[in-house]
């Protein structure tokens, strides 16, 4: 698979020290520039913004479409991860009780694309999926 570039991404939070502890001790994301209204994080290379919506939580409605009969939320965001950093995420979330939307399982199994995956929300309300494949190549991989 060919070397890609960063991507930049920017969600809104309502409560910045609420996702500045998130993303940076439960996520262990480092943090970039910041100001009173936005903050970059580094999450596994990637340029990742949460920028201040007051009110946001009132119009942070989640869509669930169903694959491979799980709800899945709709807008979410991740990171594809090497299976031993996916592993070590999962368990430094159970480790500090995040709760799961869809809880770390093996997606697709024994199919095209079989791939770990799991689903939860920052404090704002933001789904995030983070999912690994032991054959990287199976990323676009299709029946």
């Amino acid at each position: 698979m060919k070397s890609i570039r960063p991507f930049h991404i920017a969600v809104p939070v309502h409560d910045l020290e609420k996702a500045r502890y998130f993303y940076t001790q439960i996520l262990a994301c480092t943090e970039g520039r910041s100001s009173k209204e936005w903050i970059d994080f580094n999450l596994y290379g990637h340029q990742f913004v949460a920028h201040l919506k007051k009110g946001a939580e009132k119009d942070n409605q989640l869509h669930f479409n169903q694959v491979d009969g799980q709800g899945v939320p709709v807008p979410h965001y991740g990171v594809v991860l090497t299976m031993h950093e996916w592993e070590l995420l999962a368990e430094r979330l159970k480790q500090q009780s995040i709760p799961f939307i869809i809880e770390p399982y093996i997606r697709f199994k024994g199919q095209a694309g079989e791939q770990a995956t799991m689903f939860f929300l920052d404090p704002s309300g933001n789904a995030l999926e983070f999912k690994a494949f032991k054959d990287l190549e199976q990323l676009f991989a299709t029946d």
